[in-house]
């Protein structure tokens, strides 16, 4: 079956709906890309009606040749050239019918005027559908992601050669997104993160004016973009290290605890278990090692969702709360780091697929 087909059968359901809007307001809602298979064009202000056999994108005159070429195999793109006929459109479909919004993507003024505006048998909530149905990616949804991953792999393989004394986090974070960009990505998935020295020890650290010195740490925790999939990847350098100085044996440490680190928890991603096990599989490790010298220095989740989103599905990830069993075709990072105040960090991250025979690096 069609992927597209295939999300509106199971959309649909064992429900009681007879449509579902996704509007596209601010024009970024990951909803309306996964069920409009649209990947160019702003689309800002569209609506997505789904039906149990169909949809219609409504779009204006500015995109419509757009929706055209990008349309998947089950939607009617129908030309709208006012609010007006926005509203007597949806009104005409949806008077006195059970309508399904997406709450978590839609602001309240906008809720407000939809729900005066389609006087609806009743209106329900389907953002829970669509993030659970997200989380399970189909084998193409898969080949974007491993394509997103391979770009942000192709910047760690050169962008070594732009590490020189006096550079700028600012200049690298440029330097790395012109590389990705160069290598076929729309954009950056997310604000790429360049770190030095001892801002390698906040984790989402942004780009400043910090100069880059030797014997220092260089966190890099970027991604890519690829037909509006994402990838998120985290590598540590050591810049010009001095080997025979107690700063490099420390940095060197702390490097090798959290790469064995995400080997461990790498090797326990499988499916049925629960999404706390790797997490803490990881913490437990990096805890206990050497009497506990780098006790409390994990400090956030092992990892997350990925796809459409940097975190595809905030509430399910790989993290100490999480009680979700793993399943086969979720796509995670695995980013064990430690940090240490005022001396710097380490973060090692990679994207991981959940396979019939474990978990593989994208």
């Amino acid at each position: 079956m069609d992927d597209y087909k295939n999300r509106l059968k199971l959309i649909f359901d064992n429900s009681n709906l007879d449509y579902i809007i996704l509007s596209n307001a601010a024009g970024n809602n990951s909803n309306f890309l996964y069920m409009s298979g649209l990947k160019n064009g702003l689309f800002e202000g569209a609506i997505l009606l789904l039906s149990k056999n169909k949809m219609e994108l409504l779009t204006s005159i500015l995109e419509y040749e757009e929706a055209i070429l990008g349309k998947n195999s089950i939607t009617d793109v129908i030309k709208i050239s006012s609010r007006e006929d926005y509203e007597k459109h949806l009104f005409k479909k949806t008077k006195n019918k059970v309508v399904a919004l997406d709450f978590g993507s839609l602001p309240y003024k906008s809720y407000k005027n939809l729900k005066k505006l389609l006087k609806p048998k009743k209106i329900i909530d389907i953002s829970g559908k669509l993030q659970e149905m997200r989380l399970i990616k189909t084998e193409n949804e898969i080949k974007q992601i491993k394509k997103a991953a391979s770009i942000t792999k192709q910047v760690f393989n050169v962008i070594e050669d732009d590490f020189k004394i006096g550079v700028t986090e600012l200049d690298l974070a440029a330097k790395i997104d012109y590389i990705m960009m160069l290598n076929g990505a729309q954009e950056p998935s997310f604000t790429s993160i360049v770190s030095f020295g001892s801002n390698a020890a906040l984790p989402h650290h942004m780009p400043s004016n910090a100069k880059l010195n030797e014997n220092s740490f260089v966190l890099l925790d970027i991604g890519s973009r690829y037909n509006n999939y994402c990838s998120d990847m985290t590598r540590t350098f050591i810049f010009r290290p001095n080997k025979k100085s107690n700063k490099y044996k420390r940095m060197s440490d702390m490097y090798d605890v959290v790469l064995e680190a995400q080997k461990l928890a790498f090797n326990s991603l499988k499916e049925g278990v629960l999404g706390r096990v790797p997490h803490n599989i990881a913490m437990d490790y990096i805890n206990n090692y050497k009497n506990g010298i780098y006790k409390g220095k994990f400090i956030h989740s092992l990892g997350h969702s990925i796809g459409l989103d940097v975190h595809d599905n905030p509430s399910i990830g790989l993290s100490p709360n999480v009680n979700v069993k793993i399943k086969r075709n979720m796509v995670f990072s695995d980013e064990p780091g430690i940090y240490i105040n005022g001396f710097g960090g380490v973060r090692l991250e990679d994207d991981v697929l959940i396979t019939k025979n474990g978990a593989k690096f994208l």
